[in-house]
Parts: structure tokens; C-alpha cells; sequence
């Protein structure tokens, strides 16, 4: 499974080389795979690639998305020093981590 998490543009350094504004961190990524981005937009990204450029409001309904999943696994426990969420596809606890049960 990939994930992919909205990031702002800050700043398209050329065609190929753009800054984003990710959860308050600065952070370098490749925009060759979308066409004709611009400080200002919003892209998804996954492991320093834009994947495609998003709108305004999907990118802030995602972020809200992920703060109600962080929410979530604090109210579980989840966030105590070696536990994790981490799950497989058919719902087991991936080798190395712990799912609260």
C-alpha cells in the first residue's frame, strides 16, 4: 500500500525541482511527473515525488483527515513508545510491531 500526503508549493526552483511546505517542514521534491505546477498549488506527494496537483479544498479535507487518524491512534494508546498501528493487508500486526488489543 503507498501513501500519499497533500504538500503546498512554496517555491518551483525549475522544471523538474520544487519546494514544499510539508506539515511546516521545507522539503525539496521532483515535479516531473506533473505538468505546469506553480507556488501556490497543491500536489500529492509520495517519497519526493508530486504525483498530480490537487485543489485547495481536497488538500485541507485530506489534512483534516489525517489529524482525525493521529487523534485516533493517540486516544487508542497507540502513540506509547513501542506500539504501532501497523497493520498488513489482512488485518495482522506486521513483523516488529504492536497492535493494541
Amino acid at each position: 500500500m503507498c501513501l500519499s500526503v497533500p504538500a503546498r508549493v512554496l517555491e518551483v526552483h525549475d522544471r523538474h525541482w520544487a519546494t514544499v511546505d510539508v506539515g511546516g517542514t521545507g522539503k525539496r521534491i521532483s515535479i516531473d511527473l506533473v505538468e505546469d505546477v506553480r507556488a501556490g498549488d497543491y500536489v500529492l506527494l509520495h517519497v519526493g515525488f508530486a504525483l498530480q496537483k490537487i485543489d485547495e479544498a481536497e488538500a485541507e479535507s485530506l489534512l483534516a483527515l489525517f489529524d482525525e487518524m493521529v487523534l485516533a491512534e493517540e486516544q487508542a494508546g497507540w502513540d506509547q513508545p513501542g506500539q504501532s498501528s501497523a497493520v498488513d493487508d489482512r488485518g495482522g500486526a506486521l513483523p516488529g510491531s504492536r497492535v493494541p488489543g
